[in-house]
């Protein structure tokens, strides 16, 4: 089974790092899996996006033509984005900054994200790795553990507490999705 994740948002979110994070832990679990990524020429608040295709076989071709699912962290990266969601797919929107979702056949998993890390972490910077727990903990598509050791070994050393702290904050709100 193949698997076609999208991840987007605005420079300065992480959504790259959270992209490779993604497809780290699917290698950690023995799976096949291709990280492409694209952003604005803007360094912080161009278009950002990370592709990640996950899979038990071989992957043949590194790009996705229609995602499984959505990751939106942004307004402008819901609109930009959401017509490249398989209808029936899985849209994971940031509710802290997405207020209009497109009329689109998905199942909707709408989370203040970047809320909960501003309320529980005091920084937004770590709304990525909420947004990470939020799609495996509504999803499933890795396992815990994996997406705990793929963020533990990409993480600035002396962080890791707060970024696990931050994954167990998306795992629980996504489980409640």
């Amino acid at each position: 089974m193949i698997t076609s994740i999208s991840l987007t948002g605005t420079g300065g979110q992480g959504i790259i790092l959270a992209g490779i994070i993604l497809a780290e832990a699917a290698i950690i679990e023995g799976k096949q899996a291709i990280q492409t990524q694209s952003y604005g020429p803007e360094a912080r608040g161009g278009a950002s996006k990370a592709e990640v295709i996950i899979s038990d076989e071989h992957i043949d071709y590194p790009k996705i033509v229609a995602a499984d699912i959505l990751l939106a962290m942004s307004q402008e990266a819901c609109a930009k984005y959401a017509g490249i969601l398989k209808k029936g797919g899985k849209l994971v929107v940031d509710a802290t900054n997405v207020d209009t979702i497109p009329q689109i056949d998905a199942d909707v998993v709408s989370v203040g994200i970047t809320k909960a890390a501003r309320d529980n972490l005091k920084k937004d910077m770590f709304a990525n790795i909420v947004a990470l727990g939020v799609l495996v903990g509504s999803t499933g598509i890795v396992g815990r553990q994996a997406l705990v050791e793929a963020v533990l070994a990409r993480v600035p050393k002396g962080t890791e507490e707060v970024n696990t702290k931050a994954l167990e904050i998306g795992f629980t709100l996504g489980e409640k999705k």
